[in-house]
């Protein structure tokens, strides 16, 4: 790899490497190289724990309001191979990975093999400039995908959002009632309101306890002006 190359990469990532060894070989795969040791396999599997450990770091910090099941579903999908090889794919970054001739197709390096890349690529930061250094370009290039990761949590999962915004504005974690329900065994339906800081908004109706406090919550985000009304009439 020439030093235009290196350059190159160096500016896609954010980051100049100190020993340029480490990204040649974060670079170079199994198939083209002298030995599987040669290969980027090592800085892949470090790089899998420094990415998984950024996530969880930084979902933890900026979502007090999450449960760990919440925060497991987001770290899940962010350090999927789907969501890396994306992200290789946007930065280019597989066009620098040295394969052999059998891997070299579109298919092979938008998936696995570029996931993989991202990671070694991560390792190869880590070992050269440390912790911050791999932290702030996972945070750079994983940014627009934790904001997306997060609204498609978000979404439908009014009581997170609900518990989230509790807790950071009003210092306090909503209690969910259980008023009503009616209707046999079999088919019973429930009503539910939620109250927050002594406050107790509109109660709704849903074919299970979790539903209806998913809909009292929502109701509640409205009645706060957090979101706009968008579901259909809760009354039964």
């Amino acid at each position: 790899m020439n030093e235009e190359a290196q350059q190159q990469i160096e500016q896609i990532i954010g980051y100049r490497f100190s020993d340029r060894n480490l990204l040649i070989k974060a670079l170079t795969h199994s198939s083209t190289a002298d030995n599987r040791l040669s290969s980027n396999e090592r800085l892949e599997f470090l790089g899998d724990s420094i990415l998984a450990l950024v996530i969880c770091q930084t979902l933890f910090e900026r979502f007090p309001g999450y449960l760990e099941g919440d925060l497991t579903k987001i770290k899940s999908m962010l350090v999927s191979r789907n969501t890396c090889a994306q992200i290789a794919m946007e930065l280019g970054l597989q066009e620098f990975l040295k394969v052999g001739k059998g891997l070299a197709s579109d298919r092979a390096l938008s998936g696995s093999l570029a996931a993989g890349l991202l990671e070694a690529v991560i390792g190869a930061i880590y070992i050269d400039g440390g912790f911050g250094a791999a932290r702030s370009v996972i945070l750079r290039t994983f940014g627009p995908s934790i904001d997306q990761a997060d609204a498609e949590q978000a979404q439908g999962n009014y009581k997170s959002l609900l518990q989230q915004y509790a807790q950071q504005k009003l210092n306090t974690t909503p209690v969910y009632e259980l008023l009503d329900e009616k209707g046999p065994d079999h088919d019973k339906c429930f009503e539910t309101q939620v109250v927050v800081a002594d406050r107790h908004f509109s109660s709704a109706w849903g074919r299970s306890k979790k539903e209806a406090e998913q809909k009292a919550a929502f109701n509640a985000l409205v009645e706060l002006e957090v979101l706009e009304n968008t579901l259909p009439d809760n009354d039964d």
